[in-house]
């Protein structure tokens, strides 16, 4: 191998590992923002209507 297929190499692999660390940080940060949030009970003690 040449060194200019060495550096295509690692330039790759550079690219690729930074692609995916910041895959993994929006996925982190998306699954928190998107929690549910559970609504609080209905005090008359009805059921709620639905469509």
């Amino acid at each position: 191998m040449t060194d200019d297929t060495k550096k295509l190499i690692a330039a790759g692999a550079a690219i690729g590992s930074a692609a995916v660390a910041a895959a993994l940080l929006y996925a982190t940060k998306r699954k928190k923002k998107n929690e549910p949030t559970q609504l609080p009970p209905i005090p008359s003690g009805e059921a709620p209507e639905t469509d």
